[in-house]
């Protein structure tokens, strides 16, 4: 079961003018995108570090200078990442981070030049937050959120400046973000990037799949589905996609480390699990049955008692001060809201129950 540790211990010492960028490059640069390097790395195009002292000055802070640590793995992945020359000395710039709670956006982005006049721009997913998973929620009623607003802003940015050939890539809403940015971007800008890898992240709405641009990206779109995947299957894709193993079960196969490897690719099944389709045809058939203002109202709902107690992070919600808040603000929820809470909750059962006896 070899994962991304073993790809660097096979092909860390290849230089990619050796062997070219493949699809678990792809991975390992948009996993390094939740790295926090605000504070050691330039924010425009002009200058560059090199991944090993960019990763080897992170590593040195102190470990409450470092920011948000998404997961221990993260770390280990900078330590692998020094000692791989097919890595290490790669460019790093343009690192942009803009959480705006007000208008509930979480963004970040990187930018790696790999040589060759020729970039990968990774979007980071979504952190612990509470506004980055609120942001997710609102893809399903707005045309567009405010971060895959500043993914085409970045994108534009950033070639204005370099004017080689683009790679684009994100894990999970940095997936999404990758995928919007090169779809909403001029023709002109959309032929100079070679190629968009969307690792697991949501799909968009039937609009956006529709348009003009996104149908013009889907030759250089590449998108990669754990086996039991249910964040990558929500919305619209209109692309083919390969199913990667993982080694963990359900939810936890969203992890990047946990997607199996082999030579310079995934380990590859033939399809998602049965359980993954139920579960998008759940979520699908329930949410064509909410208008975009029920969903608003609902989801505005759900995150306002969540945040009730102050919680500004997930960890924060298991807190018994965070829940005794937010059943205290329940009380408080006007009669409408409070209604179409219960009767989505409803709603959402009947359709899973129904769903499964489908299956039967």
């Amino acid at each position: 079961m070899a994962d991304l540790f073993d790809y660097l211990d096979w092909r860390g010492d290849i230089p990619l003018s050796q062997v070219p960028f493949g699809p678990v490059d792809n991975l390992i640069l948009s996993t390094l995108s939740y790295v926090r390097f605000e504070t050691v790395l330039p924010s425009e195009p002009g200058s560059s570090v090199p991944l090993k002292d960019a990763a080897e000055a992170y590593l040195s802070l102190p470990e409450g200078k470092r920011g948000l640590v998404r997961c221990k793995q993260d770390l280990e992945l900078l330590r692998a990442l020094c000692r791989a020359p097919r890595f290490s000395a790669l460019g790093l710039t343009c690192c942009e981070d803009r959480f705006e709670p007000e208008r509930e956006m979480q963004f970040a982005a990187l930018a790696v030049l790999l040589g060759g006049k020729e970039a990968f721009l990774a979007f980071r997913g979504t952190d612990s937050t509470l506004v980055g998973w609120k942001e997710d929620f609102n893809m399903s009623f707005m045309e567009a959120v405010p971060a895959q607003q500043a993914a085409l802003d970045y994108l534009e940015r950033f070639a204005a400046r370099f004017p080689g050939r683009l790679r684009l890539g994100g894990h999970s809403k940095g997936g999404n973000l990758a995928v919007y940015a090169a779809a909403r971007c001029g023709a002109a800008l959309r032929r100079r990037i070679t190629a968009v890898y969307n690792n697991d992240g949501p799909g968009f709405p039937d609009k956006m799949v529709a348009s003009p641009g996104y149908q013009a990206l889907l030759p250089k779109l590449h998108t990669y589905l754990p086996q039991s995947s249910v964040v990558g299957m929500l919305l619209e894709h209109g692309e083919a996609y390969t199913v990667v193993k993982s080694r963990q079960i359900g939810l936890l196969q969203h992890d990047p480390y946990s997607w199996e490897v082999m030579g310079g690719g995934f380990v590859e099944v033939e399809d998602v699990t049965p359980g993954s389709r139920l579960a998008d045809r759940t979520i699908t058939t329930w949410l064509a049955g909410l208008s975009p203002a029920e969903r608003e109202t609902i989801i505005d709902g759900v995150f306002g008692l969540l945040s009730a107690g102050e919680a500004s992070y997930t960890s924060d919600l298991m807190r018994p001060r965070t829940l005794q808040a937010a059943l205290r603000s329940l009380k408080d929820t006007d009669e409408d809201t409070l209604r179409l809470l219960t009767q989505t909750i409803a709603q959402l059962t009947r359709t899973a129950v129904d769903t499964v006896r489908g299956e039967g």
